[in-house]
């Protein structure tokens, strides 16, 4: 696994960057969010890891540019802050999970690597719902003939319910597919997941496919 780590803290972006390389994870380190966002739209990388705080722009803005470039690397972000809003922000920004400091390495290490997992043995299967397409093997995404770009975890909500159309799916069985078992299933992070692809899939087109079933939690389909 390729991991770019965006981290100013040159003691701590040791530690991580010897964790994760003991691990077998080949890391490129870079401390400032200029360079980050360089690296992140011309390199290829399967995961980053990104501070908040950084010298020359912040990690929300870096975020939210390198998405804005086309950049579907998953993000973890790693901060010292922990306030809901700032893990909301976060999201919206476009990373896909978040990681307050202080934290357990195995714990990083684990998000990475749910970040990065593939469902096995995809077969090269077109899903059709109205007019979005889902390809289940290349992830092209197209509504209305317009190809759509999602995100790491963008795509594993929408493959969750691709693959569950027209079933009620609770909160749990959502939040254990796209982060793991033991993310919260009641914090909003899912509701700001929802809303993001939202967005994208089903925000200027008729019908829509993402429905809130109260108290139960989501069905897709037309």
């Amino acid at each position: 696994m390729r991991v770019i780590l965006i981290e100013d803290d040159q003691e701590l972006a040791r530690v991580i960057e010897k964790g994760l390389s003991e691990r077998g994870m080949r890391v490129i380190h870079v401390d400032d969010a200029r360079r980050g966002l360089q690296s992140l739209v011309t390199g290829e990388h399967d995961a980053a890891v990104l501070d908040v705080m950084l010298p020359e722009g912040d990690g929300f803005s870096l975020c939210a540019e390198a998405r804005r470039q086309g950049v579907h690397t998953p993000v973890l972000m790693l901060t010292a802050r922990g306030a809901v809003e700032d893990r909301v922000r976060g999201l919206e920004a476009g990373a896909d999970d978040y990681l307050p400091k202080p934290f357990a390495f195995p714990e990083l290490v684990a998000r990475l690597r749910a970040l990065t997992r593939r469902p096995p043995g995809l077969v090269d299967e077109l899903r059709t719902f109205a007019d979005l397409e889902v390809n289940l093997r290349t992830r092209v995404v197209r509504r209305a003939g317009r190809q759509i770009g999602l995100t790491s975890m963008e795509w594993r909500l929408l493959e969750f319910f691709v693959r569950n159309a027209g079933t009620v799916l609770d909160r749990a069985s959502i939040t254990a597919y796209v982060w793991d078992d033991n993310h919260d299933p009641w914090s909003n992070m899912l509701e700001v997941l929802v809303s993001r692809l939202r967005r994208k899939i089903d925000d200027d087109f008729e019908p829509c496919l993402i429905e809130t079933i109260r108290g139960a939690g989501y069905r897709f389909g037309p």
